[in-house]
């Protein structure tokens, strides 16, 4: 890269500018030294540039240096400079921006994590699109990596929505077999609907409250049994006093064993249409059981008893109590989460553990890295929980218990219909057109949530992440379409880069907004921050925008040179939207 390069002949560090008339780079040198050496930090400043001016190394991609406000030294590229990265866009095509800053390094990215028996709703997006463009950027700069998703089907959300099913089904007088026979997506939102209702219940009827809290240790041991059809035997004894009977575990199976299924497969049909493929999945029943013996085998050392509970002491280092295990003797999240370390750790030998979580429960994940830490030191010093902020929509906050779900798939359908004046040419046909606005909808969904700093709360509009004026997805991909476009009008095309003496302002803006993309791409890797690939890439397509209004390609005196540059654009787009995780049409 060429601000290592830069820093290697300074010996010091510097920062690209935002505005190009303060230069490609800036740095605050002086401003530092001044207060060690006690002098001015403009005269500093003057001093070091004119030590600078001096080195004819620095002279070979360096072309102007100045002294800027009250102690910044700003620093010019050379044209040649600019021009040799743009013949190496056109040779590394799409491994440009990549690098090897963490090669040999190998990270899990745990996201998503989804509730069987719920709906997926966009609120479960937001993970799912930082995790999946976190893990790409990890994989651009050099790191071997796994991607997880950890799901809860077991928990008291399990007992309400079978609570609520076997409720409902018994008043819609509907069997098992016959709901079977409904499309899967109708399938899920019934359990939903289960969900709604058990979730009610609980919250209103004491009696009912007391039969899903029943329910949630029956489902526990209804896992057992599954699992234990597959060979895996039973860790803990979830019914000591044996208040449970075979016939009560036998009587909801079927039902949670089956539902269960309905939502993987229909969690899949979602991972596929948002471009995300799992290498391991970790079920909340099959971890439970080790982290239960994880806290039982620390009891007394990093945990203890508390009114019939194991809890962990929070307040001794400076956090809250949080309970591990109930009084019911069920583990609770934070026991589970503590199994799922070293269960993750056991596929995929980690250097680096991302957790990309909701910013709500900062705290508690704050208490599991440090309960982990404090069993597991090795495992806890490397996870790192990512927090993302909260999603609404226009008309307010969603909510599953309440029933009023916004779903991923209907949205993305809704995006879809609304994207169709997008291609609405004669002369592409129903396939083609579909995939394209599939493209466009999950585009601008992704987009729409990427830009955002992440861990800030945002609301999501439809109109806005459709936009073709401003800060969108679809904005970004109608650029890619446009340069691809351009190419295709020429019917001789060359590899080369024909270097042309004077260059258009428009033409030198997008030549030095290319120059900074694989540096954007390890700072945002490094920083866990895809708002700043965004942001690069809007501020890249609206420069080649510029260019394209202003200096004609085609035609003109400088063609072979604009088409390279119009070229190298549409590849590093398309580049930094991959690694975004969205997918470029050819047209638009």
């Amino acid at each position: 890269m060429i601000k290592d390069k830069l820093e290697k002949m300074l010996g010091f560090e510097v920062e690209p500018t935002e505005n190009p008339e303060f230069g490609d780079y800036s740095a605050n040198i002086a401003l530092v030294r001044s207060k060690e050496e006690g002098k001015n930090p403009r005269e500093l400043a003057e001093e070091i540039v004119k030590e600078l001016r001096g080195k004819n190394n620095l002279k070979s991609i360096i072309e102007k240096i100045e002294v800027a406000g009250p102690g910044f030294i700003n620093f010019w590229l050379k044209k040649d400079v600019l021009v040799d990265n743009l013949i190496q866009i056109r040779s590394e095509k799409e491994k440009y921006g990549r690098n090897e800053s963490k090669k040999g390094k190998k990270v899990v990215v745990e996201y998503t994590d989804p509730n069987p028996f719920k709906e997926f709703h966009i609120g479960h997006l937001i993970s799912n699109v930082t995790g999946e463009a976190l893990t790409r950027l990890q994989e651009a700069c050099g790191e071997t990596a796994w991607r997880a998703d950890y799901f809860g089907d077991v928990g008291t959300h399990v007992a309400k929505s079978i609570w609520g099913l076997q409720k409902k089904m018994k008043e819609d007088n509907l069997s098992l077999e016959e709901l079977s026979k409904k499309e899967l997506r109708e399938r899920v939102n019934y359990m939903g609907q289960g969900y709604a209702l058990g979730t009610k219940a609980y919250e209103e009827d004491e009696t009912a409250k007391e039969e899903i809290g029943k329910l949630n240790t029956i489902i526990y041991m209804a896992a057992q049994k599954m699992w234990q059809k597959e060979g895996k035997e039973p860790q803990i004894n979830y019914n000591p006093e044996g208040a449970i009977t075979n016939s009560e575990v036998d009587s909801i199976y079927d039902l949670y064993v089956t539902g269960r299924s309905w939502s993987l497969e229909y969690f899949e049909t979602i991972y596929k249409r948002l471009g995300t493929k799992f290498d391991g999945y970790y079920p909340e029943s099959k971890v439970g059981e080790i982290g239960y013996k994880y806290v039982m085998d620390n009891l007394g050392k990093a945990f203890i008893k508390s009114e019939g509970a194991v809890i962990f002491e929070g307040e001794k280092f400076g956090l809250h109590t949080r309970v591990f295990i109930n009084k019911h003797n069920l583990p609770t999240y934070e026991a589970k989460e503590l199994g799922l370390a070293p269960t993750k750790y056991e596929d995929f030998k980690y250097d680096e553990s991302i957790i990309v979580v909701g910013k709500e429960i900062r705290e508690y994940f704050a208490v599991l890295v440090t309960a982990l830490t404090q069993i597991n030191p090795k495992l806890g010093e490397v996870t790192k929980p990512v927090f993302t902020g909260m999603v609404n929509l226009p008309e307010g906050k969603m909510s599953s218990r309440k029933g009023n779900v916004v779903t991923v798939t209907g949205i993305i359908d809704q995006l879809k219909d609304l994207a169709g004046a997008y291609v609405d040419k004669s002369d592409y046909s129903q396939g083609e057109k579909d995939v394209i606005l599939e493209k466009v909808a999950v585009g601008a969904l992704k987009y729409a949530f990427l830009k955002n700093h992440l861990g800030a709360d945002f609301v999501f509009n439809m109109g806005e992440s459709l936009s073709l004026e401003g800060n969108s997805g679809p904005y970004l991909q109608y650029t890619v379409a446009r340069t691809n476009s351009v190419i295709a009008k020429v019917k001789s095309k060359s590899e080369k880069v024909k270097v042309v003496e004077k260059l258009s302002k428009e033409e030198l803006a997008v030549l030095r907004a290319l120059v900074k993309f694989p540096e954007v791409v390890q700072n945002a890797a490094k920083a866990y921050s895809p708002n700043l690939l965004c942001n690069y890439l809007y501020e890249l397509s609206s420069k080649f925008n510029s260019f394209y209004n202003a200096d004609k390609i085609i035609g003109s005196e400088n063609e072979e040179f604009r088409l390279s540059l119009t070229s190298a654009v549409g590849q590093v787009l398309k580049n930094g939207l991959k690694m975004l995780g969205i997918e470029t049409p050819e047209r638009m």
